[in-house]
C-alpha cells in the first residue's frame, strides 16, 4: 500500500513535470547529478558533465561505472514514476553494454517498458550525448516489482 503522502508527492511530480524532490530522495542521485524531465508522454534523464564523475583524466571520459549506474538508476526512477511505487523498484539483473566513450558532456538517457509481468519488469536504457542515434551506451535490466503498476491518470 502506497503511504498517501508519498501517492500526492509522486501525482503532483508527474503533474508539475518536477521531479526533482523524487530524486533528492535518493542519495546517489545526488552525488552523480541526476535530472529528470518530462518529454511529452515521456521522461528524459540527462546527467550533467561534472568533474567529479570522470574516470580518465587523459581524455577526458565519464568513469563507467557512473554511465553504468545512471543508466540503472534512470530505469528504476523511470518504473518507480509511472507505476506510482513508494519504493525504487529492486535490481535483479542489469547487463550494459558500452558503444562509445563517454566524453566531459552532458550525457541523456531514455527508457523503454519492455515486458511488464506480476513481479517482474524489463527495461531497456538508452544513453547518449550528442545525438540520440548515436548511442554511447545501451543496457537491460530486470526490476522486482512489489506490487502491479498502475498508470499515471
Amino acid at each position: 500500500m502506497i503511504p498517501p503522502e508519498v501517492h500526492r508527492q509522486l501525482r503532483q511530480a508527474h503533474a508539475e513535470g518536477n521531479y526533482q524532490p523524487l530524486l533528492q530522495l535518493i542519495p546517489y542521485a545526488g552525488l552523480i547529478g541526476i535530472e529528470c524531465k518530462r518529454d511529452g508522454d515521456d521522461l528524459l534523464f540527462s546527467l550533467p558533465a561534472s568533474k567529479h564523475n570522470i574516470g580518465n583524466p587523459l581524455l577526458p571520459a565519464i568513469h563507467g561505472g557512473v554511465i553504468a549506474g545512471f543508466m540503472e538508476l534512470s530505469a528504476a526512477l523511470y518504473l518507480m514514476i509511472f507505476s506510482e511505487s513508494a519504493t525504487v523498484p529492486k535490481i535483479i539483473d542489469f547487463s550494459i553494454d558500452y558503444l562509445r566513450a563517454g566524453h566531459f558532456r552532458d550525457t541523456h538517457a531514455r527508457c523503454q517498458l519492455w515486458r511488464q509481468g506480476r513481479r517482474v519488469t524489463n527495461v531497456a536504457i538508452t544513453a547518449w550525448q550528442g545525438s540520440e542515434q548515436e548511442p554511447i551506451a545501451t543496457a537491460r535490466a530486470h526490476f522486482k516489482i512489489e506490487e502491479l503498476p498502475v498508470p499515471l491518470k
